[in-house]
């Protein structure tokens, strides 16, 4: 691998601009997370875009927001705008878990410390530039500001706030994955056009009175239930998040316009999905793949997860209830080609630590690459939020024959020893079978090299619950498909002498979820001689379903009463059924299903093992934390790599020994 030169990086300081011979820039971006010049995180994609298109770019990651602002002041006033980068992942869901504790650490933080970034980093940053310089245009993108576009609800401060804009002072939102959108700005604003006169960008967001909305609000408009009457009237907001995410997946959507505090908050549609060559190029510019040199001899975790992965596509069909991956980046799957793919693997096979092992060769989900509609026509009229629920489309070609190419291929290269899959893995798709053979034996195929190549010895998947009314509405499948991938990647370990292991994910608290519901689930893992740790209490996250959901108690798209466990009480009363088998639990769960009606649970739990007695329960034998018996799944070495910088998930899950890390 050559060597990178300070000049190789996007310039963060007056020095770097310097030495570049710049007397002035185009664009400034202020972003939340440190920056690593890898495109798996937002603020170096953006920042190579714009150069790629001739701009002047540079990046302030991680200012001082505290004292003198002079982080904000360094590098003075860009000729064109601010842009607002608060990170890869939603700032609160970054600090926070479910039960509103401080994380152990931020991923994207050298060594991982927690105060190298303000809460709610879009709008703390995005005053202070107002303030310094009232009269520059500050533009936000990214994962906070684009999932807080139109009302939402706010876990963490627990209260229905508005557009993000208004709280921020900021000009205009890009939403979404947005090369496209920033280098139209970035044109238009250096044509001369002030900021207040673009309007019709797409993939836009910005307020406006209601006579100076282009064209006014019209029948092609959807109009969305204001802001104060979804404060008086929870299920007013229910019935937008239906018309948001419906527009937010659809091929051709319509404009989205809502009343807050006199004004009107008008989302403009999204661009199409971005083609292959679009696509290629964004993932072929020149980045160094590296943190920038102000790290040296700090961790930053987030980039020790991706340090050895590629992703190959963007966007994910599954619309699951409780992700934002869709209202991101969409459901239609944008796909790198081959050459491009194998020129980043190449670029990860010339870094000097790396040792042939790729860490992850995939995307939001793992195995969507290549697919889509058969009926292109069809797709453009879809309102659906997801292709595979509550049953596969019958329109959407599941063939896997192009993702084993690409797998071959990098296989195939002077370097590579194994290429893993790091993602998570739709067994839905793998078990479908549709009316075209090809496509069922490429599944099969697929199926049988994942297991036998592609596991570091542990395969994630996600069944998240086992109860089908719960799983309903998680949009996931039955828990029966669950049961016969594990029965096919048993025999398939057993024919290849392999010992690999299945890793689940599950989620306690998640809307329409009882204590028996997490008490059946005991059962049901434990028969599978499953003693779980990768698990999750179920957190709400802007513009997802299920958080939808679970403030305003309908769900949207039927509007039927749900129920959603809301207390600290209730939400630990889910949640110790994963651990089930601690001896420290078992009091707890035993009076809890007494409570519920359910002492029949009891034996099938604790069947072979001893009462408790009066001091408490001792195991004689099995699993005991202080008897060097461990659960069968236990591995002390184990972390959670989820892949929170390529996916742009708002999912992060938590162990309950202490770690918590994380979401697509």
């Amino acid at each position: 691998m050559r060597e990178y030169r300070l000049t190789d990086f996007l310039p963060t300081t007056k020095k770097e601009l310097e030495l570049r011979g710049w007397d002035y820039v185009d664009v400034i971006l202020f972003s939340g997370d440190a920056y690593i010049d890898h495109p798996s995180f937002g603020a170096a994609v953006i920042g190579r875009t714009l150069e790629a298109a001739g701009y002047r770019v540079a990046i302030v990651p991680q200012p001082d927001w505290h004292g003198d602002y002079r982080d904000f002041k360094k590098l003075g006033k860009p000729r064109l705008f601010f842009g607002i980068a608060p990170g890869c992942m939603d700032s609160m869901v970054n600090k926070y878990t479910a039960n509103r504790r401080l994380r152990s650490e931020d991923a994207y933080s050298p060594d991982g410390r927690h105060d190298m970034r303000p809460e709610y980093p879009t709008i703390v940053y995005t005053k202070i530039l107002k303030e310094l310089y009232p009269d520059v245009p500050v533009i936000l993108g990214g994962i906070e500001a684009s999932l807080r576009r139109v009302s939402h609800y706010d876990y963490w401060q627990d209260q229905l706030k508005p557009c993000i804009l208004c709280d921020s002072g900021a000009d205009m939102i890009t939403y979404g994955m947005g090369e496209k959108t920033t280098i139209e700005m970035a044109r238009r604003l250096s044509e001369g056009l002030k900021i207040t006169e673009i309007r019709d960008v797409p993939q836009t967001v910005y307020l406006s009175r209601k006579e100076d909305i282009p064209g006014g609000i019209t029948e092609n408009d959807i109009v969305l239930n204001s802001h104060e009457e979804c404060l008086r009237n929870k299920r007013a907001q229910a019935e937008n998040f239906r018309n948001v995410e419906e527009q937010s997946n659809m091929m051709h959507a319509k404009r989205i316009v809502q009343g807050v505090g006199g004004r009107y908050v008008v989302v403009n549609p999204p661009y199409p999905p971005m083609t292959t060559e679009e696509l290629d190029a964004s993932f072929d510019l020149p980045y160094t793949r590296l943190p920038h040199p102000k790290y040296k001899g700090k961790r930053i975790p987030a980039y020790d997860m991706i340090k050895f992965s590629v992703n190959i596509h963007r966007g994910c069909f599954g619309g699951c209830a409780f992700c934002t991956i869709s209202a991101h980046q969409g459901k239609f799957i944008s796909c790198r080609s081959k050459e491009s793919i194998l020129r980043e693997v190449k670029q990860v096979i010339e870094m000097p630590d790396f040792k042939g092992n790729l860490s992850d060769l995939g995307g939001p989900s793992a195995n969507m690459y290549g697919m889509s509609g058969r009926n292109k026509n069809a797709c453009e009229k879809c309102k659906r939020p997801s292709c595979i629920h509550p049953q596969i489309c019958p329109n959407l070609n599941t063939d896997h024959s192009k993702l084993l190419d690409i797998y071959h291929a990098v296989d195939a290269l002077p370097g590579i020893k194994h290429s893993y899959i790091g993602s998570g893995v739709r067994y839905d798709l793998l078990l479908h079978r549709s009316k075209d053979e090809a496509s069922n034996q490429a599944a099969m195929q697929y199926t049988r090299e994942l297991i036998t190549r592609h596991v570091s010895g542990r395969l994630k998947v996600a069944p998240e619950h086992t109860s089908e009314r719960v799983l309903y509405l998680m949009r996931k499948p039955s828990f029966n498909q669950f049961y016969d991938f594990k029965r096919i990647f048993d025999r398939i370990n057993r024919e290849e002498n392999l010992r690999q292991q299945i890793i689940p994910y599950f989620i306690s608290s998640h809307p329409g979820c009882h204590e028996e519901d997490m008490a059946e689930l005991a059962v049901l893992t434990k028969n599978l001689d499953f003693h779980l740790e990768q698990v999750q209490d179920f957190t709400p996250t802007p513009m997802t379903n299920a958080t939808e959901t679970w403030y305003t108690g309908y769900d949207p798209y039927t509007l039927e009463p749900i129920f959603s466990a809301k207390t600290q009480k209730e939400k630990l009363a889910q949640r110790q059924y994963f651990f089930w088998y601690k001896p420290e639990e078992r009091r707890g769960i035993e009076q809890s299903l007494r409570r519920i009606g359910r002492p029949d649970l009891i034996s099938k739990l604790y069947s072979g093992m001893p009462p408790m007695a009066s001091g408490g329960y001792k195991p004689a034998g099995g699993y005991n934390a202080g008897s060097g018996n461990k659960p069968k799944s236990y591995n002390p070495n184990f972390k959670n790599e989820n892949n929170r910088a390529k996916h742009h998930s708002e999912k992060p899950r938590e162990e309950k020994r202490g770690r918590d890390r994380h979401h697509r």
